[in-house]
């Protein structure tokens, strides 16, 4: 299976209705801070949206719920590997990515067989702190050695401008939030990232 290379990320449903008509095949639903309702509604639209328009819906953080909604992804971050049931998570049949920022978590989100990696932020991110400074598109190169075929995300800081280079360093998806998000016309940013991925 090969994913798209276009990767974005958005914390409302609202964004996954705007990007799907326009081509996107991929995007993470990641909500902070909602009540589980009001969760169970935005990841069950998102499903079904996604489902209309033969493209991936990734669930960020909220395992119990991706299993329960039947999703088929779900993207956790180290945080979430230390209290998420990888057992029920795996018995469901959802795929998983999973967040890396240095070796230690890369060898353990590998012994966890992931259907792809994450590696960020490659660039300065505003999304949110972080412990980790840019890493750099370098590293994206060593990242792809060591995983090999498992496909591998590039995120934090993406642009359109700087795609590019992560993916001639060995990204095969990129990953973008506030390039589309802040953009004074996220359409036609959109289209321009459709455009530019290979």
């Amino acid at each position: 299976m090969t994913l798209p290379s276009f990767y974005p990320i958005f914390d409302d449903v609202a964004w996954v209705r705007r990007a799907l008509p326009l081509g996107v095949k991929l995007v993470q639903l990641r909500i902070k801070d909602t009540p589980e309702d009001a969760l169970r509604a935005q990841i069950s639209e998102a499903r079904d949206l996604c489902r209309d328009h033969d493209a991936f819906l990734v669930v960020n953080d909220y395992w119990q719920l991706a299993i329960e909604l039947e999703c088929d992804w779900l993207h956790l971050g180290q945080e979430d590997l230390d209290i998420a049931d990888l057992d029920a998570i795996r018995a469901a049949g959802l795929k998983l990515g999973i967040s890396t920022h240095d070796d230690e978590e890369l060898d353990r989100a590998l012994a966890l067989r992931p259907d792809y990696v994450a590696l960020g932020p490659v660039y300065p991110t505003i999304l949110k702190k972080m412990k980790w400074h840019q890493q750099g598109v370098e590293k994206l190169t060593t990242w792809k050695e060591r995983i090999g075929d498992i496909p591998l995300v590039a995120i934090g800081g993406m642009s359109v401008e700087r795609a590019q280079g992560a993916f001639d360093a060995g990204a095969d998806i990129v990953a973008a939030v506030t390039d589309i998000t802040l953009n004074e016309d996220p359409v036609a940013r959109m289209k321009a990232w459709l455009d530019m991925c290979p």
